[in-house]
C-alpha cells in the first residue's frame, strides 16, 4: 500500500514556509517563530517591488568583490524623471490588487547628500500618498545610519531598510574592505528597529576567509539582530574588482555551484525556522551575467533559487523515505511548489523514480 503524506506550505514573499503537516513524522519541521515578521516585510506572493537602481552612488568604500555596473546591469544614474517613468511603467503592468512598494537598490542610499536623497524620495511621495504604493524601501551601509537620517527617512515613508551586512565576522569584513565591523551592524540594526522601521540584513557566502560555519554564524546573528528579512548572495568574481586580481593570482578560490547550493540550502532552512523571510537567493541574472562577459568565476546560475529549493525537497523526500523504509510514497504539494518538489530539470523525479508527485 502506498504511503501518502501531505505538506501544506504558505509563502512568505515567494519563499516556502511549512505551516501544517499531516501524516507520520513527515519533515520533522518546526513552526515556532514562523511569523516573526515586521510590518512591510512581504507576507504573500501578491506583492511586487518597483526597483530603482543607483549603482555605486555615494558609496565611500569599494569592496573587493563589487562592480555595481556588472551586478545591476546599469551604469547611468537615474534622474528624477527616470525614477517617475520607472514607477509609472511598473504600475501599468502590476495587477491593481497586488501590494506594491518602491525600492532604491544599489550604492548606499544614506551616504547621499541629504538634498539628493530627498530629491529621490520626494519624487515618489505622490505614489505613496495616493495609495498607489504602500511605502518605500532602501538599501544602505550599516555605518551610515544615525538618528537624524532615520527620522528623515521615516517622515518620507521609508518602511523597510536593508543593511548590507554581507558577513558578521570582523576578519572577513576587514579582508573584503567593507569599512565597518560587526558592532556597526548591531548598532544600526537596533536603531532601525527603535524607529519602528522594518529591518533587513543582507549576507554573502563564499567571501574571502569565509567558511560554512562562519556563514551560519552570520545567519544566526541576522536573526538575533531582529531582521525580518534577508537576501543571500553567493560571491562571484567579476571584472574590474580587486577579487578578480586575487583570483587570477591564485589568492582566492570561489565556491563551486554545488558548494554554494549546499551552503545556501542550510541557511535557507535556518531562516525558515527563525521566521526570517528570504527575499532572494542569488544575484539577479542581468544580461551581462547571463552572457558571462565580465563574469570570471563563481557559482552563478540563472535558476539558483530553484537549485536550492530542489535540494531542500531532495533532503525532505530522502528523510521521509528513510523514516518509512520504503520508496513508493506519494508527495502531495501545493501547485505553486510542484516545480521545486519535482526539481530543477526534474532532478528529484529522476532521483526518486518510485515517488509520485501530486498537486494538492
Amino acid at each position: 500500500m502506498t504511503l501518502e503524506w501531505r505538506v501544506r506550505l504558505v509563502g512568505l514573499g515567494r519563499k516556502i514556509f511549512i505551516l501544517k503537516i499531516r501524516g507520520s513524522n513527515p519533515l520533522h519541521a518546526t513552526t515556532s517563530n514562523l511569523f516573526r515578521v515586521a510590518f512591510f516585510c512581504p507576507m504573500s506572493k501578491q506583492y511586487r517591488v518597483i526597483p530603482i537602481f543607483l549603482p555605486m552612488l555615494a558609496c565611500p568604500h569599494r569592496c573587493v568583490y563589487c562592480n555595481q555596473y556588472v551586478i545591476s546591469g546599469q551604469q547611468r544614474l537615474p534622474d528624477v524623471e527616470d525614477v517617475r517613468n520607472t514607477v509609472e511603467r511598473n504600475l501599468s503592468t502590476i495587477p491593481s490588487d497586488f501590494h506594491k512598494r518602491i525600492a532604491f537598490f544599489g550604492g548606499s542610499f544614506t551616504c547621499l547628500p541629504s538634498a539628493i536623497r530627498d530629491r529621490y524620495l520626494d519624487a515618489v511621495q505622490p505614489y505613496v500618498l495616493s495609495g498607489q504604493v504602500e511605502g518605500i524601501q532602501i538599501s544602505t551601509r550599516p555605518d551610515y545610519v544615525d538618528e537624524s537620517v532615520l527620522q528623515s527617512l521615516k517622515h518620507k515613508n521609508v518602511k523597510l531598510i536593508e543593511l548590507g551586512a554581507q558577513s558578521l565576522d570582523d576578519e572577513i569584513l576587514k579582508r573584503c574592505g567593507r569599512g565597518h565591523g560587526v558592532a556597526d551592524v548591531e548598532r544600526a540594526s537596533a536603531l532601525v528597529r527603535r524607529f519602528g522601521i522594518a529591518l533587513g540584513l543582507q549576507m554573502m557566502v563564499g567571501l574571502p576567509g569565509d567558511t560554512r560555519e562562519k556563514s551560519m554564524h552570520t545567519a544566526k546573528l541576522i536573526s538575533e539582530f531582529g531582521a525580518c528579512c534577508t537576501r543571500i548572495y553567493p560571491t562571484l568574481v567579476v571584472e574590474g574588482t580587486a577579487l578578480a586580481e586575487d583570483f587570477r593570482k591564485g589568492r582566492y578560490l570561489p565556491l563551486s555551484l554545488e558548494e554554494a547550493v549546499d551552503w545556501c540550502k542550510d541557511l535557507y532552512r535556518f531562516f525558515v525556522k527563525e521566521g526570517v523571510a528570504v527575499l532572494r537567493l542569488g544575484l539577479h541574472p542581468t544580461e551581462d551575467l547571463r552572457n558571462g562577459g565580465n563574469l570570471l568565476a563563481g557559482p552563478f546560475h540563472v535558476s539558483f533559487k530553484e537549485l536550492v529549493l530542489t535540494a531542500l525537497w531532495r533532503d525532505r523526500i530522502s528523510s521521509q523515505i528513510a523514516a518509512e523504509q520504503r520508496e513508493d510514497i506519494t508527495v502531495v504539494v501545493p501547485s505553486q511548489e510542484i516545480n521545486y518538489a519535482v526539481g530543477y530539470a526534474s532532478a528529484n523525479r529522476k532521483r526518486f523514480p518510485h515517488v509520485k508527485f501530486q498537486q494538492a
